[in-house]
């Protein structure tokens, strides 16, 4: 009998090709049953239902009249979406079974008993429309699945509820919005062995980043119990994200994120006659736990590129763990289709046209423009009165405002420059920011419409009220090649997956510190010597961050690793120069058990920073986890497109010194390929850069601390703004000398400061110079490729 006559198909019988006999669902299975079994990839049995099995049913109990009339009423105004909803369910759910029809299916799943060796099999029972998963449609997830199915009579009643959830309310309003006839729709029923993940776990998989879009990784979501509860959103899960490229060494191991969710409840079988599932809280012991192993994560996450590479198109799956075998199955698999859709080749440009009055001024921070309603807090203590969506006015922030920032449509400020943890934080989030404006907090109010507009160059402006803009696509296949390389500044592993379609030569500037403040949040020496500290307070939040280490430390180095691999993995293969950390004593001071390990300073940013730090007994513990860290990430993920950078380096015998500490700690300059940069930021590094030019493979200039050390004036003060300048006289004599000398002595030259960020013509002036590299933010990535492209021309 041919396949299109039959109401019951085994999947192995299936293949991708039959979606309008099975659905997209059920034909995928099929077709990782015939194609993927040998490479790995396990599916529990089963068998499908077919469409001519459903048209059948409905035909045999004159249904497609019942569900005619109702969406006529419904399309008259007559009976509103739930009463059709609940009339069509109602009519379906008491349908009889045509016996050929009933046999078919009871035959199939004594079959399918005997197969696997139960005397009485429970099944999951999953419904598979056949218009489902096309390339412009996805009824994902609005059908239903039933899980824990056991017994003849009750795989029948689940069968008919499987029908009838073809038309819930929103299977109805989505099918009316996408324009398909409710009578061309049909629906496949997928019978599944059901894998015991009521005492394993589950959870869902894409082959692709879902927020990004970022193809190069595997996103996993991870709970306990049955997958219901991911799948609805009902529970926060795991999440793990691995690296597909550096999949196939098996000896490394790329998971470049590890979030232990909450994983509050978690489903499992009630027990009860006809197989119900209930949820129930999950223990302490589970809620702090992950759910998966790195070598499970890894193992998935093969699977997920092994099923993408198969379908040449990224995926959406379904997996589940069984709890009695350890055994991972895949239980669905259907194509993505939000991000792999996603335009890629442009990014915006903005255009203010009308604009109300002009309440405040200050320093631009991106090209957006974001209008809507200011959300004013003052202090810190009130961030949870935040509304999700504001325009977050404050008067200056540090990393305890993150959390807010991320949820932000915009942001002003009273305080700050270019280089302010506003600036920099709101540059990594792609959020339009102002800051510096004085006194934003005493001119607007709670509850203001307003535009914030960084549309104009340097200076932001806040309008009154919602202005009229509009926005462009800046076209990334129109991007100038250069022969001067353009790569990116990045400090925020949340942010970095955004930039990955900029065509960058790689990240110029990724900042340690950022990672340490926002990830790991504990001092490093705090935890060499955590049982010792005295801060009781401390040590308490310190435990509760590192209670699934028995190391403490281990804490620090596999947080940081895993922080800076999304950097790292947003360039592979190209260059990733990592800058070691470089907070000042004051801010290492502010991370959770800090103060015990500080000097107090009257000017920290000129102080015990940088190199000085490293070979010192005061801090050589907590640069040994920083180099553990690299390690990890260099040697274990594999991420060898990873440059150290040391900055803040007084003179090569200082250089001499932390070379050799980094030795001790296994990373050796040239060793595996190891290059070892120097910031060029003080001005002993232009004098003796022949020197300095011997102990690294290169420099990257750090204008912003060179300005002001050779200008003798504070970056960050107000009153002497109009001073700080970095294309004076006397600072690109400081740069041109630097580059003449380093390339005398075969080293390279970067810049990784903001000024070719806010200016074309410095820009231009660091081409004629001859610098090898320029790092600058991604939002100022295409023009600054513009402007270098012009000026090589020139």
């Amino acid at each position: 009998m041919s396949a299109a006559n039959r109401n019951v198909i085994w999947f192995e019988d299936l293949s991708r090709g039959d979606v309008g006999l099975v659905g997209g669902k059920n034909s995928s299975l099929g077709e990782m049953v015939q194609q993927l079994g040998q490479k790995g990839i396990s599916v529990p049995p089963g068998f499908a239902t077919t469409s001519d099995a459903f048209r059948a049913f409905i035909k045999a109990n004159n249904l497609n009249q019942v569900i005619a009339d109702a969406m006529d009423q419904l399309d008259a105004g007559k009976r509103t979406l739930a009463e059709t909803g609940t009339a069509v369910r109602a009519a379906i759910v008491a349908g009889d079974w045509p016996e050929d029809i009933r046999e078919a299916i009871l035959s199939a799943y004594r079959e399918l008993a005997e197969r696997t060796g139960h005397d009485e099999l429970s099944v999951a029972v999953r419904s598979s429309a056949t218009a489902e998963d096309l390339p412009d449609a996805s009824f994902a997830g609005q059908q239903e699945t039933f899980l824990n199915v056991r017994g003849e009579a009750a795989l029948l009643a689940t069968c008919r509820r499987c029908y009838a959830s073809l038309f819930t309310d929103r299977a109805i309003t989505y099918r009316k919005l996408k324009g398909f006839d409710h009578n061309q729709v049909a629906l496949s029923i997928g019978v599944q062995l059901m894998v015991r993940s009521d005492i394993g776990g589950s959870g869902v998989m894409f082959s692709i980043d879902t927020e990004s879009g970022f193809d190069k990784v595997v996103l996993i979501n991870a709970a306990w119990g049955l997958g219901e509860n991911v799948v609805q959103g009902a529970v926060t899960p795991d999440e793990y994200e691995v690296y597909k490229p550096l999949l196939e060494n098996p000896g490394l191991k790329p998971i470049v994120e590890k979030t232990c969710g909450a994983k509050e409840i978690k489903m499992i079988y009630a027990g009860a006659e006809g197989g119900e599932t209930k949820n129930v809280p999950t223990s302490k012991a589970e809620r702090g736990a992950y759910v998966l192993s790195d070598d499970e994560i890894l193992e998935l996450a093969r699977q997920a590129a092994t099923i993408e590479k198969h379908y040449g198109q990224p995926m959406d799956m379904e997996w589940a763990k069984d709890g009695e075998t350890g055994k991972l199955y895949i239980v669905q698999a259907r194509p993505e289709t939000v991000q792999s859709r996603a335009d890629v080749t442009a990014l915006k440009s903005y255009t203010v046209h009308k604009t109300g009055k002009t309440l405040l001024t200050g320093l631009s921070v991106g090209s957006a423009v974001k209008a809507g309603r200011v959300c004013l807090i003052e202090n810190v203590r009130d961030i949870d009165s935040f509304v999700d969506g504001s325009i977050l006015v404050t008067s200056t922030t540090d990393p305890d405002w993150v959390p807010i920032m991320k949820r932000a449509a915009a942001i002003v400020t009273d305080h700050g420059g270019r280089t302010s943890h506003a600036a920099i934080v709101s540059r990594e989030l792609g959020l339009p920011a102002i800051v510096g404006t004085g006194d934003a907090t005493h001119i607007l109010h709670d509850q203001q419409e307003v535009t914030i507009s960084c549309a104009g160059g340097e200076e932001g402006a806040v309008y009154e009220g919602i202005a009229e803009y509009e926005v462009e696509d800046v076209h990334l296949d129109h991007v100038p090649d250069t022969k001067t390389r353009i790569m990116l500044n990045l400090a925020d592993p949340s942010a970095a997956f955004r930039w990955w379609r900029l065509p960058a030569d790689g990240v110029g500037l990724a900042r340690m510190e950022f990672v340490v403040n926002s990830a790991v949040k504990v001092h490093p020496m705090a935890l060499v010597n955590f049982d010792t500290l005295k801060d009781e307070d401390a040590k308490a939040e310190i435990a509760v961050l590192t209670r699934r280490y028995d190391n403490k430390s281990d804490y620090f180095v596999e947080t940081l690793a895993r922080g800076l691999s999304r950097i790292a993995a947003v360039a592979y293969p190209k260059p990733v120069i990592v800058r070691m950390s470089d907070f000042k004593t004051n801010e290492y001071a502010e991370l959770l058990g800090g103060h015990a390990f500080e000097p107090k300073e009257e000017n920290p940013m000129i102080g015990f920073r940088g190199a000085s730090r490293y070979y010192s007994d005061a801090y050589r513990e907590g640069f040994a986890l920083e180099c553990k860290a690299i390690r990890m990430l260099r040697e274990d993920m594999g991420f060898d497109n990873v440059v150290v950078m040391i900055p803040f380096c007084r003179s090569p015998a200082e250089a001499d010194k932390v070379l050799g500490v980094m030795a001790e700690n296994g990373l050796k300059r040239g060793e595996n390929g190891l290059q070892v940069y120097v910031m060029g930021e003080i001005p002993s590094n232009v004098i003796r850069a022949a020197e300095f030019a011997t102990r690294f493979d290169g420099f990257s200039i750090g204008s912003n601390d060179l300005t002001q050390l050779t200008l003798g004036v504070d970056r960050d003060s107000g009153e002497l703004a109009d001073v700080f300048d970095e294309s004076d006289p006397a600072v690109i004599w400081m740069i041109e000398t630097l580059i003449a000398r380093a390339h005398e002595a075969g080293a390279k030259v970067g810049l990784c400061g903001q000024a070719p960020s806010n200016n074309p013509a410095f820009a231009k002036l660091l081409v004629k110079a001859g610098i090898d590299t320029i790092s600058v933010t991604p939002d100022s990535f295409v023009a600054v490729k513009q402007n270098v492209a012009e000026a090589e021309k020139g």
